[in-house]
């Protein structure tokens, strides 16, 4: 808590009517001199008003400010803000409240009103803001004003309460996007926590055999025991590794619409380690370009999320090419355990995809590669219709063959063992779960 500090005053809207006032006699003081003397000892006797005014106006002792946050700073969230006056006097208290919030943030109500604080009590200014991207943010101070008695003049403070806030990536964007992938087998898994039944390698159950059951599922132990045909269920496997890998490097900072790639890639991360997670596996990340700039090994848990959250708030893609060799030699180093590593990156030029290619044998054969390309939609558009000019020729030409090459590199990824996606960004996220499913069902792993 803070007591307001620097304590001033100014004259009020009423003290500058009044004021006017006192100089509409000089105009008749050229029939009259002594209304000059009349009206300067008016003013002078307004302005001791004004300062016993003002004297009278101070702010209480007992006034403390307090700035408090309804949670967690999310990007393009609300998150309710309270400025919180308490008043230990045994005095009422009107006063106007104004806060010193961040100017990059989107004010969604007002952050300066009229606070009455009873004897006593608290009360609280509350205004909503949303903030347009990750980081760090700073607050100012708090300022507080109190119309003095005779209202001729404001008296005012400033409490030092100057703080910085962090904002998160979107939560609970990535689980909408999660639901909506996966649908009623995510509800499921988030509800119940009951078991994913698929193509797994883990024993779940026996049950009778079924048309259509394939052959190598059947007990042949259970069918003799029982006198009739026994299928073996399998469950998904749990307790396996997932780990992220997110380019930070230049193509990444490439924006559609309303942000970059990267921010993209953040919360299709997010909505696949929340599904990995419900899945009873061990999901982490790491974020690198030229060098490794974040790693959370992969666990489980809400300290989990927290801890990913907190990697992830302030890491901004540079304008420099990423080194995949150096990342990759970082997981095949710290990693020992199998995972599905999803690299989560973008390819243009063919030496990009020359020094991915090469350095995937360092997560081969331990891990399992998925290799996510994002593309643009705009570079999809170019080579749907007929070039109107030679300009648009020229531009068909360009991107149909970046979309060749881009092509051609994930075909040699799957070639290595891997998986390979290229999607656009609104549909990262859904390929991205259903592949970790079907990974998953087949017993990749």
């Amino acid at each position: 808590m803070a007591r307001p500090e620097r304590m001033r005053f100014v004259f009020s809207k009423y003290f500058y009517a009044l004021l006017a006032l006192g100089f509409l006699p000089l105009s008749f003081a050229w029939a009259a001199p002594g209304l000059r003397w009349a009206t300067l000892a008016y003013d002078l006797a307004l302005f001791a008003a004004a300062f016993v005014d003002a004297r009278r106006g101070a702010l209480p002792e007992g006034l403390t400010v307090e700035r408090e946050f309804a949670g967690r700073f999310h990007i393009g969230a609300e998150t309710e803000v309270r400025v919180k006056v308490s008043n230990a006097t045994a005095r009422d208290v009107r006063l106007v409240v104004k806060d010193e919030y961040p100017p990059a943030m989107r004010l969604e109500s007002p952050r300066e009103a009229g606070v009455a604080v009873g004897a006593q009590a608290t009360a609280a200014l509350v205004y909503g803001l949303v903030p347009p991207r990750r980081g760090r943010f700073e607050f100012g101070r708090v300022a507080v004003r109190r119309l003095s008695p005779w209202r001729l003049v404001w008296r005012g403070a400033e409490a030092w309460h100057a703080e910085g806030v962090k904002v998160y990536p979107n939560l609970r964007r990535a689980r909408e996007a999660e639901l909506k992938a996966l649908g009623a087998q995510s509800l499921v898994a988030a509800h119940r926590r009951s078991a994913w039944r698929g193509e797994g390698r883990d024993f779940e159950s026996l049950r009778d055999y079924v048309p259509g059951d394939e052959l190598r599922h059947l007990s042949w132990s259970a069918t003799a025991r029982r006198g009739k045909l026994t299928t073996r269920q399998y469950q998904i496997e749990r307790d396996q590794t997932i780990l992220v890998a997110l380019d930070a490097g230049r193509l990444m900072t490439a924006r559609i619409e309303d942000e970059t790639k990267f921010d993209t890639a953040v919360h299709a991360a997010l909505a696949l380690m929340s599904a990995a997670q419900r899945g009873g596996d061990n999901a982490g990340i790491i974020v690198f370009g030229r060098r490794v700039r974040a790693y959370v090994p992969p666990a489980r848990g809400r300290e989990q999320t927290d801890a990913v959250l907190e990697a992830l708030h302030a890491v901004e893609p540079e304008l420099i090419e990423p080194s995949y060799t150096r990342a990759f030699e970082y997981i095949a180093a710290n990693c020992k355990r199998r995972a599905l590593v999803v690299i989560l990156t973008d390819l243009v030029d063919e030496e990009g995809s020359r020094e991915l290619l090469a350095s995937l044998k360092l997560l081969r054969p331990r891990h399992l590669p998925l290799v996510a390309t994002i593309g643009d939609r705009d570079l999809r558009a170019a080579v749907v219709g007929a070039p109107e000019d030679l300009r648009g020729l020229f531009t068909q030409s360009v991107a149909e063959e970046i979309m060749l090459q881009r092509e051609a590199a994930l075909r040699l990824v799957e070639r290595q063992g891997g998986l390979a996606l290229d999607v656009t960004a609104a549909t990262l996220a859904p390929a991205l779960l259903e592949t970790y499913i079907r990974v998953k069902e087949r017993g990749l792993l």
